[in-house]
């Protein structure tokens, strides 16, 4: 395998992960009007949630699902604390920035500052060979799992009502209101699929690139790129976007690592100068 080729197919393997993150990140943006800076702290937690319970059950699904269950609680509790703060842009901002800050200090206290890695299957270890090719299994398993994740909510957003719902509510969720729809529950249901996803992240996220105290920060820069290029709220949005910024981590740190961080920044400036509410995204 060509070490272009190599680089391809780890940008899109950061994609896929970047989506799960990214995906629930902006629907909560889009439907919530939300900016939720405790979610990179939500993906975090998840990790170290995947690590603990997949090393105590000797199994990698355990930690999967207890991860999607402890955040999907978490996030009810978040989600509960921001009812305080509702129509309060600068306080929403502020309550999940603190929400954020202890999820990390408590992690900090419990887990301390080594790096953690999840611990995987043996079928999910070791090098797959494909086409003459050379590629870890457990990078293809995270891109299976992206586009199986995409699938799914394309499908829940485009063929149920829940989905129609939410993409109203994106659009006008007053008018959603003023139809009779109960938009707190509306509210409940969105944020809890997005806890969902940031802690299915988290766990594959702890096999993928490791867990570790500042990895919630690093997460969260690239989710907020990608909702920024992609639009809130669309799903689209957020999957152009996820391999938009790969792309460009991955070649920008091999091509230009002096300039990493702008290559990412520098063209999604550029894109919000002519594009402020992103490639898919619209007016509020």
């Amino acid at each position: 395998m060509s070490f272009t080729v190599f680089q391809l197919f780890n940008a899109v393997t950061f994609a896929a992960l970047l989506f799960l993150v990214a995906s629930g990140f902006t629907l909560i943006f889009g439907l919530m009007r939300i900016v939720n800076l405790a979610h990179g702290a939500m993906y975090l937690i998840g990790g170290y949630v995947a690590y603990a319970a997949g090393v105590a059950a000797q199994s990698f699904v355990v930690g999967v699902i207890a991860a999607a269950a402890a955040i999907a609680v978490l996030g009810l509790g978040e989600q509960w604390l921001l009812r305080f703060v509702k129509g309060a842009e600068l306080r929403q901002v502020l309550l999940t920035l603190g929400v954020a800050l202890m999820l990390d200090d408590a992690a900090l206290v419990i887990f301390g500052g080594d790096t953690f890695s999840v611990p995987t299957p043996a079928w999910l270890q070791g090098p797959l060979h494909f086409f003459g090719m050379t590629y870890p299994r457990y990078r293809l398993f995270v891109l299976l799992v992206g586009i199986l994740v995409l699938v799914l909510l394309w499908a829940l957003m485009n063929h149920t009502r829940l989905g129609a719902l939410i993409r109203a509510g994106v659009d006008d969720s007053e008018t959603v209101e003023a139809l009779g729809v109960n938009i707190r529950r509306l509210f409940v249901v969105t944020f809890m699929l997005g806890m969902v996803l940031a802690g299915i992240a988290g766990a594959l996220g702890g096999a993928f690139l490791s867990i570790y105290p500042t990895a919630d920060a690093e997460i969260l820069v690239f989710s907020l790129a990608v909702v920024v290029i992609g639009g809130r709220g669309s799903l689209a949005g957020a999957a152009l976007g996820s391999l938009a910024v790969a792309l460009l981590s991955t070649f920008g740190q091999v091509w230009f690592p002096e300039l990493a961080y702008f290559v990412i920044f520098g063209p999604m400036a550029l894109l919000l100068a002519f594009r402020p509410h992103g490639l898919f995204g619209r007016a509020a």
